[in-house]
């Protein structure tokens, strides 16, 4: 996995902890099969999963149906959530995460195109190791103070792209910005957190 696509999923976790006010109702109406409460998770973490997801199979296609999929999962094991082992946010992440590397590494991943070569992801024991370092207090609070460190344009890029899964067209036409411009906002953002996050996201 590209340096990239590891901080996405260090800053995608942190996103989701930061998130996880009122996380407890939640799991309990999903436990309860409420289908609103489906739908609930799906606006609070739709887009960051979006996000997350179209980075390991670079398409948009696949990674809307591996969306759906991941929330279908989600649905059918909230029983076997255990709020002690960490918040549900992070939860649904790694079930995303994990529906995504099923499909490259399945025969149909390996033969597209577009997708990413499963030498460019990281195996999943490596992963659950970040998982459990983002998920302690401490790394959860280098993140936020190396996104906090970051200039005015560059924190809204990021945050943007991170937190809510805006596509750099869709960051552009957000602030009526030039797309060359956010391109190089985004660039240089990745740049100072890969210096205060280097050791967090390797």
């Amino acid at each position: 996995m590209n340096w990239s696509t590891k901080i996405f999923f260090v800053v995608a976790m942190a996103a989701a902890v930061l998130r996880a006010a009122g996380d407890g109702d939640l799991v309990a109406r999903l436990r309860r099969r409420d289908p609103e409460a489906l739908g609930e998770l799906y606006d609070r973490y739709g887009r960051l999963i979006y996000s997350l997801i179209l980075r390991i199979v670079a398409n948009q296609a696949i990674a809307e149906e591996l969306v759906q999929e991941s929330f279908l999962r989600v649905w059918n094991r909230s029983e076997g959530f255990q709020e002690e082992r960490g918040s549900l946010g992070p939860w649904v992440l790694t079930i995303a995460r994990n529906q995504a590397l099923d499909y490259v590494r399945s025969l149909e991943g390996r033969s597209s195109k577009r997708s990413v070569s499963v030498d460019d992801t990281e195996p999943p024991v490596a992963m659950n190791a970040a998982e459990e370092r983002i998920l302690d207090g401490i790394q959860l609070k280098k993140v936020r103070v190396a996104i906090e460190r970051l200039s005015a344009n560059h924190r809204l890029v990021i945050e943007m792209a991170y937190f809510e899964g805006l596509s750099q067209t869709e960051m552009a036409e957000r602030i009526s910005q030039p797309l060359g411009t956010i391109k190089t906002w985004t660039r240089m953002a990745l740049k100072s957190l890969r210096e205060e996050l280097g050791a967090v996201a390797s």
